[in-house]
């Protein structure tokens, strides 16, 4: 039977719980628990698919092609969950089913409400994830924060699952901040009273706080938040800013986080040794590295931070391979239009273009891509960004003057960039992409199998146009190399080129399978030829 932990937020959003949520599941990885983490959103989306980058941040792909919120990303960098698009449930999902069940005639006779219809959709949906694989402990984050509207059918639901679940089966970690105010010279608790008050308004008792504070929580301080909130002084933790956030599972161990869970659970646990290898492995090579290298990430929605997340991240993993540094110089692919390559990329050693949609900001892109190829500037391009690559070399290497994707230029003569054939009949915008994991042949003798070590991989795919094999045999004859193929459609998914130290373009997102212990193999092999 599995353990629940269900954690909330208050005072005011942003404060870390998927950060937080994804740390709790390495702690318990590490007492040698198999752990499965959800994420319930409030919007009513049925997924982030259709959202956009700026009001939504990136959208995170599991390995079955869900469109889901960017903290199952933090879920499987930091554990060994394998997450499915039942780990990201939304209200948008909740009423669909329940709408669904409701047309088919599933609740004939009765009034369709809220409590019990929708909160047991809920319910079902956690549940779920606990059935299909086997599972010791299960974290569940609601998104928003407690007092939002949107939460109420949620935070009802897991209330009434600590119910059904009895005692000692479920827990509830609640996030919250303990500001410093610098005119009074102090950290205040009052924030955190009110959100556990209003967390209490609807029956729920927080049995753990974690309170996100700039200043070491005093033991004063952590008994008047104890007494207040109704808690313990010892489940009173600290969470504290930290240098990486890959060092917070070492702060939380220290606060003995993971060894009040078990308590409160009645598990003894083992000692596996996971945290000390995170410790020497990940967290020692970040804060001490031995090389740095500056790589700019050339994309259209530099301006938030959450919008390229995983990209991010994934260039640190690489970084923490070499036990090199990576400064991110973030560029906006508009300000090279305006600028010019040379003069905004003159600082950099290697040069990645991230994905994304529409045709703001992409002659930018191809800009930079031709003055990373001119100038043997180590070269990385994602989905959007092989797309553009693509275009750049079958204009300025294969004299096809205007060749575009169709997707921005419908009428241009050379579409060396088409919509693929399932995708043309495709009506509706909401999960219709090619999403998920699918293979990928490699060429032998490309840089690409040197840095996978193997012939066929398999990785997770968010996109509906491809290269148009019309124009391969003259790109090729031109010193394009085709690196690696889907075996079932002969879809070309990476690309090379010869004579250039390091120029990979993929049409799928590496990013996504990329650890701090274990980063993506091009990844890896990217900033290795930044520190040529």
């Amino acid at each position: 039977m599995p353990k629940y932990i269900f954690i909330t937020g208050g005072v005011i959003s942003s404060l870390g719980k998927g950060i937080a949520s994804a740390s709790i599941g390495k702690l318990l990885e590490s007492r040698g628990l198999t752990v499965s983490v959800i994420k319930c959103d409030p919007y009513i989306n049925v997924d982030a698919g259709t959202m956009n980058p700026y009001q939504h941040g990136e959208v995170y792909v599991t390995r079955d092609g869900a469109e889901t919120d960017l903290d199952l990303g933090h879920y499987e960098r930091f554990t060994n969950a394998e997450l499915t698009k039942d780990a990201n449930v939304t209200t948008g999902k909740i009423y669909h089913a329940v709408i669904t069940k409701e047309r088919r005639g599933d609740y004939l006779g009765k009034t369709v409400q809220v409590i019990p219809h929708i909160t047991d959709e809920i319910k079902t949906s956690i549940r779920r994830v606990t059935h299909n694989r086997k599972t010791d402990v299960c974290i569940v984050e609601i998104g928003g924060t407690v007092g939002d509207i949107e939460s109420l059918p949620f935070l009802e639901a897991i209330r009434q699952m600590e119910l059904e679940e009895g005692l000692g089966n479920s827990i509830n970690i609640h996030l919250t901040l303990v500001p410093f105010i610098k005119t009074a010279g102090e950290l205040k608790t009052k924030p955190t009273q009110h959100s556990v008050g209003k967390l209490r308004e609807i029956g729920m008792q927080p049995d753990i706080l974690l309170c996100r504070c700039e200043r070491v929580l005093s033991r004063q301080l952590k008994e008047k938040i104890a007494l207040f909130c109704n808690v313990h002084p010892e489940a009173v933790i600290p969470a504290l800013d930290a240098s990486t956030i890959y060092e917070i599972p070492l702060l939380f161990s220290k606060a003995k986080l993971e060894k009040l869970i078990l308590k409160l659970f009645d598990i003894k646990g083992k000692t596996t040794g996971f945290l000390r290898q995170w410790e020497a492995k990940v967290v020692r090579r970040i804060k001490h590295p031995k090389h740095s290298t500056r790589i700019a990430v050339v994309g259209k929605y530099i301006t938030l931070q959450d919008a390229y997340k995983s990209i991010y991240e994934a260039l640190i993993h690489g970084g923490i391979t070499h036990n090199t540094k990576v400064e991110i110089k973030k560029v906006d692919s508009e300000d090279i239009q305006k600028r010019g390559a040379a003069q905004l990329l003159g600082d950099v050693s290697g040069i990645l273009i991230p994905g994304g949609f529409g045709y703001r900001g992409i002659e930018g892109k191809i800009q930079a891509i031709q003055y990373a190829r001119e100038n043997n500037i180590p070269f990385f391009g994602i989905c959007l960004g092989m797309q553009t690559a693509v275009i750049e070399f079958a204009r300025n290497i294969c004299g096809l003057a205007g060749a575009n994707s169709s997707e921005f230029d419908s009428k241009t003569k050379y579409p060396v960039i088409s919509l693929l054939s399932e995708q043309k009949s495709v009506k509706f915008k909401g999960g219709t992409m090619r999403l998920g994991s699918y293979d990928c042949e490699l060429k032998k003798n490309t840089k690409t199998y040197q840095a996978y070590k193997k012939a066929k991989i398999s990785e997770r795919h968010r996109h509906r146009y491809e290269f148009n094999n019309e124009y391969r045999k003259l790109m090729e004859d031109n010193g394009f190399v085709i690196a690696g193929t889907h075996p079932q459609k002969n879809l070309v998914e990476i690309i090379e080129l010869k004579d250039h130290p390091f120029f990979i373009a993929c049409q799928f997102h590496p990013e996504f399978q990329s650890k701090p212990d274990a980063a993506h193999p091009i990844f890896a092999a990217f900033i290795k030829a930044s520190l040529k």
